[in-house]
């Protein structure tokens, strides 16, 4: 009895696959069985129309199903089968996608909102279209009795819906409904507090209160975004002077206070509902929210909880991390009642555990569209297939760097990249790091052959990859060589595809010789780079206090210029002998062409930024922001030498001189900057491509989070093969990614 015995690979469970197979069985006349295994899902089929069947398994599946291959072959039948069966799962290898989990969908949320219906209010509603995955997963295949959900035994009518393949809550794994799931409430001061819980928070938000809130990756802290005084309360208690807050409001509440056009509400309104960055309109959200930013970072609500809550204040919340800035974010109900009751007046709790901590996504969409600038909750653990000429790679394991940390696994063609673990500086954040490194292994059965990490042997991921590695390959890659691969990687560049000039721009990175790079020219592949230009090295005074005080970075580059009464009338405050004297003897001031520290010193030159940033990137996002407000026509862009290999700002910092004595508006200086560094870097590109040296050009680094020097690259260089980020972070939560196709390709 001859049939088809079909192998589905990818994100194809907690997604409502088998039931969609079961009733494609059932349209098209065919028999047999649908399972899931740890390779994915595996179909014995026979009969009826198996040439259509087996293409619709790709064509037709569900929306938050994504089919990398399916794979069929003959297949012989004892017997003719009778019917179509749903069976057990079954284990294996770790060979399959993991779904990230997903907002609710449009049919829960009608149900949540729907007084006939017994889920009515029910913050935990969910089916196999929309609800938690990865955050309650315990291990693969992905069945309830490997989720937190185990224990909450399904009640008589969510057991019925759950075993009938013709409902849409058939294998949903975290069903559930008041009757036999998870409970919401609220405590204070220790003790539950009687009375509905949305009512009792919506009752303390309104009244000025900041309540720390358990979503689906962790705990939120969270207050009236519209009272400016509970918003400076929370800043004071969680130790957050200046970084923008995120804010949760519906489409309707969004278009109150920013622009949202239709691709990004699409976007913020996706599965992965991740924070958007919306331009600020004219509005009363109190200035504190994202001070010296006229953007704001925007979700809908990701879960019926935030749903129900937002639908009882109606009025947009502050919805921020829970946790002390900088440490990971808390997931636990116990460890929320440690470490977050300095913090907030209450708790909303339930008791369905987190498994895995999460942060929430942050993107944007920008001219050249789309720009992740922290993968997580609604994306993480999605895979990218490897570029061709990879598809022999062994299992591979990048640690990637000290900030923004990830990792990233190679298996079977696919690259998963990890959501955000933090920095490391943060000993807490290396202990999440180090346990995300064992829990990807164990979940996805990754037994690595080969090993990644950056080159610099100072950082925690580096010295950990080093004790990972023992016995196996470990390959060390420069900083801004994996910052070119990942680019490369993102957009499937072939491994035999030629040569590509790469502008990598970004902070910090150790350089292969030995000094400190950010503001590179590479022309290179996966396998090796040439560094062909560079921004001229400036000392780094103080060293690592040169990353937080950007007068210090203001300092060498007027210096360097020449403009020592510029410098001395500008920078009064500080001891500029005792900074000077450190940067003439090299005394805690190493070189460095970093871009980075040279978009802090010109936010210094225009006065940003007064004293120490009070978090990484401030001063170039206020420098950003004041560049926006430029006018049309805003005139040349400032200068750069070229002096040998080096890109030399010293004209830049003459010629702002200038305007600054002219009275020239600080927005058309900060306007200047970028399209001067803009030009600067992309006329050199453009000449190694038409020389032939390069067949495209990649933008990488951290600073091309900054959508107006993305703007001005690209424009330069229209006419050209041009390669961005797009799904994939430009700064170093995507270097772990170009690390892992380095060592392959090496290797």
């Amino acid at each position: 009895m001859k049939g088809r015995r079909i192998r589905v690979r990818g994100q194809v469970q907690g997604v409502g696959y088998r039931p969609f197979v079961w009733d494609l069985a059932h349209r098209l006349g065919v028999a047999g069985d649908v399972r899931n295994d740890a390779e994915g899902v595996l179909i014995h089929a026979w009969g009826g129309d198996l040439a259509r069947f087996e293409t619709a398994l790709h064509t037709d599946a569900p929306p938050l199903a994504d089919v990398q291959s399916v794979e069929g072959a003959s297949h012989d039948f004892a017997t003719a089968p009778d019917g179509f069966d749903i069976i057990a799962s079954s284990a294996g290898s770790a060979d399959t996608g993991v779904t990230p989990d997903a907002a609710t969908c449009p049919d829960c949320l009608a149900e949540i909102r729907d007084p006939a219906q017994r889920r009515h209010r029910y913050a935990f509603t969910n089916c196999t279209h929309c609800g938690p995955r990865f955050t309650i997963l315990d291990q693969l295949p992905y069945d309830r009795a490997h989720t937190s959900m185990a224990v909450f035994e399904l009640c008589q009518d969510c057991r019925a819906e759950y075993e009938d393949p013709a409902d849409r809550r058939f294998h949903a794994q975290p069903v559930a409904c008041p009757a036999c799931g998870p409970r919401l409430w609220l405590e204070m001061d220790g003790a539950e507090v009687t009375g509905d819980a949305i009512a009792e928070a919506t009752h303390l938000l309104s009244a000025g209160a900041i309540l720390a809130i358990k979503g689906l990756g962790g705990f939120h802290l969270a207050c009236d975004a519209t009272n400016g005084d509970a918003v400076n309360r929370l800043r004071d208690r969680k130790r957050r002077p200046g970084k923008p807050f995120a804010l949760i409001g519906t489409p309707a509440m969004i278009r109150q206070h920013s622009d949202l056009t239709e691709a990004q509400e699409k976007r913020l309104q996706s599965s992965a509902a991740p924070i958007m960055l919306l331009q600020r309109t004219a509005s009363d959200l109190p200035d504190s929210i994202a001070p010296g930013q006229d953007t704001l970072g925007w979700m809908v609500p990701p879960t019926p909880l935030h749903h129900l809550l937002l639908d009882a204040i109606n009025t947009p919340l502050v919805m921020t991390s829970g946790n002390l800035s900088g440490q990971p974010q808390v997931i636990g109900n116990e460890e929320a009642r440690e470490k977050l009751s300095a913090f907030c007046d209450g708790f909303l709790m339930h008791d369905r555990d987190i498994l895995r901590r999460l942060d929430d996504s942050v993107e944007r969409i920008t001219p050249q569209g789309p720009m992740a600038l922290r993968r997580a909750r609604g994306r993480v653990p999605g895979t990218l297939p490897l570029p061709p000429g990879f598809e022999d790679a062994p299992q591979t394991l990048a640690f990637g760097g000290q900030l923004k940390s990830a990792i990233c696994l190679t298996k079977s063609g696919r690259a998963l990249l990890s959501h955000h673990l933090g920095d490391l500086d943060d000993r807490l954040c290396f202990d999440e790091f180090r346990k995300a490194d064992a829990d990807y292994a164990a979940l996805f059965n990754h037994e690595p052959t080969l090993f990644a990490c950056d080159l610099h042997p100072g950082y925690r991921a580096s010295a950990h990859a080093a004790r990972r590695a023992a016995g196996s390959r470990l390959v060390e890659v420069q900083h801004h060589h994996a910052h070119l691969a990942a680019c490369l990687g993102e957009n499937g560049w072939p491994r035999d595809g030629g040569r590509v000039a790469g502008i990598i721009l970004d902070g910090l990175g150790l350089g292969d010789d030995g000094t400190i790079w950010g503001g590179e020219l590479l022309v290179g592949d996966y396998a090796g780079f040439a560094r062909v230009a560079h921004l001229a090295p400036a000392p780094l005074i103080g060293g690592d206090a040169a990353q937080r005080d950007p007068w210090r970075n203001l300092l060498a580059r007027l210096d360097a210029a020449g403009l020592y009464d510029l410098a001395d009338e500008m920078l009064r405050g500080p001891d500029l002998a005792l900074a000077r004297a450190a940067a003439a003897r090299g005394i805690n001031a190493p070189l460095s062409s970093s871009a980075g520290r040279l978009f802090d010193a010109f936010a210094a030159a225009l006065g940003l930024v007064a004293g120490s940033q009070s978090f990484e990137g401030e001063a170039a996002m206020r420098l950003e922001t004041l560049a926006r407000r430029a006018p049309d026509g805003f005139g040349a862009p400032y200068p750069f030498d070229l002096c040998g290999n080096q890109i030399d700002p010293a004209p830049l910092f003459h010629a702002f001189a200038k305007d600054r004595a002219d009275g020239i508006a600080p927005e058309v200086m900060a306007a200047r900057f970028h399209a001067g560094l803009a030009q600067a870097f992309c006329g050199l590109a453009r000449r190694e491509v038409e020389a032939g040296r390069a067949a495209a050009v990649a933008l990488s680094g951290g600073c091309f989070q900054n959508a107006t020097l993305l703007s001005l690259c690209a424009e330069a260089l229209a006419d050209l093969p041009v390669l961005l980020h797009h799904e994939t972070p430009a700064n170093d939560g995507g270097l772990a990614l170009g690390q892992a196709l380095v060592a392959a390709a090496q290797a």
